[in-house]
């Protein structure tokens, strides 16, 4: 299915733009309609139409509207900030019913809350989330001990594991170098941080991160994964493709991973804290069967019908005894994205009907529809370009004509 021509969809723009006065009613009909849907919200036969890998027009105001989510605020030194409406929170300073030790299934961890932070008892392991996360967006702050002990990697360590597999470096790298692949803020053994962005030991350091683990099909790799870092509210890790999990001296290799894993927080032997941390769960790509982006054919094609019944379904509550026009232009509408025989035999009724209504139209009624006609001559060369009738269709040159000998085109 693509945006062929329909012989059914021509027949009835043939039949329901004849004769010249028919042409004009129906311009004047998708014109209204078309009116009837503001700017703000986006017009039909507006945008390019949808096409074999993007179910939706551009500007398409038939596309889902985007969640409403309230935004949480900023942390300060003081206090941690609060997060989104629609985060999961995994400590929030006082709570560690969500985590448990690395050794096993529940096992109780040994890291202790005190003073509104999670604090790593050197010795007692890593720690995880009794929560399997997968692609996600994750806050995270930490903060190095304030008495400065030691040097390069041996200065305030640890790590953020994120499904246990990938681990973003952290140390108090503040006055503090190391090998670069092993700075703060680095993808561990991977790759080094665009900056060094921390602040002084004993101070909060704030991670922001957008995980997108690999994905593959089959044992063939469809998407490598990648993760985004900033570093208190600066970019280091700039959409960085994954190498598959990461580790320590052996160079990372392309593997599958599992839908989803625990995060994991790394005893590295120095008592680092953690607080405010939460994470958003991110909806699927595209290549593993989202709904948005660049869609496979197939996926596009499945959503554009179920858009075109949706459109369907909407267009009775558009119904008006007196004006047919709405419902017409709906149902016109809904052609662009899928071609149906019982929706072209409706408008050509819908047409019909409102063309017995306006063959009364005097001329002076006729000249006052001036913007609506020449907005449908539009229209109908919107429909064309995107093959839903062809070039020769009738009304094409019939509006062309009409602009024409009225001179509605003249610049003046």
């Amino acid at each position: 299915m693509g945006l062929a021509t329909s012989t059914n969809c021509v027949h009835t723009f043939n039949n329901i733009m004849n004769p010249l006065s028919s042409s004009i009613t129906f311009c004047a009909a998708l014109t209204l309609a078309s009116a009837g849907r503001a700017a703000s919200v986006g017009s039909p036969f507006y945008g390019d139409a949808p096409d074999d890998h993007h179910p939706w027009a551009v500007h398409d105001a038939n596309r889902p509207q985007p969640r409403v989510v309230a935004p949480g605020t900023f942390s300060s030194q003081e206090q941690p900030g609060t997060p989104p409406a629609d985060a999961v929170i995994l400590f929030d300073g006082t709570d560690l019913s969500k985590w448990e030790a690395d050794e096993g299934t529940g096992v109780p961890t040994k890291w202790v809350a005190k003073n509104g932070a999670m604090e790593c008892v050197p010795g007692s392991g890593y720690v995880r989330t009794k929560e399997s996360i997968g692609d996600c967006q994750l806050h995270v702050e930490w903060a190095a001990p304030t008495k400065v002990e030691g040097n390069g990697q041996g200065r305030g360590n640890s790590g953020v594991f994120l499904m246990g597999l990938v681990e973003i470096q952290v140390l108090d790298n503040y006055n503090n170098p190391t090998y670069p692949d092993g700075s703060a803020g680095s993808v561990y053994g991977v790759n080094p941080p665009l900056v060094n962005a921390l602040r002084p030991p004993g101070e909060f350091q704030a991670y922001d991160i957008v995980f997108r683990r690999p994905v593959y099909k089959d044992g063939k790799q469809l998407d490598p994964g990648y993760i985004t870092v900033f570093e208190n509210g600066v970019l280091v890790q700039d959409h960085t493709m994954l190498e598959g999990a990461t580790g320590h001296m052996s160079r990372s290799k392309p593997s599958p991973f599992p839908a989803a894993g625990p995060l994991k927080l790394q005893d590295h032997g120095n008592p680092v804290r953690y607080r405010n941390i939460w994470y958003r769960p991110l909806p699927p790509r595209a290549i593993e069967g989202g709904t948005d982006g660049y869609l496979s054919t197939d996926a596009t094609m499945t959503k554009r019908a179920e858009t075109a019944a949706m459109i369907r379904k909407d267009a009775p509550s558009r119904k008006d005894a007196a004006n047919p026009l709405p419902e017409l232009l709906r149902l016109t509408e809904s052609l662009v994205y899928e071609q149906d025989e019982e929706t072209v035999e409706k408008a050509q009724q819908l047409a019909t009907q409102y063309m017995e209504s306006v063959q009364k139209l005097s001329p002076a009624e006729l000249a006052a529809k001036k913007d609506e006609i020449k907005h449908l001559r539009d229209i109908t060369r919107y429909l064309v370009r995107f093959n839903v009738i062809p070039a020769d269709a009738e009304p094409v040159a019939q509006l062309d004509q009409i602009v024409k000998d009225q001179n509605w085109d003249k610049k003046k």
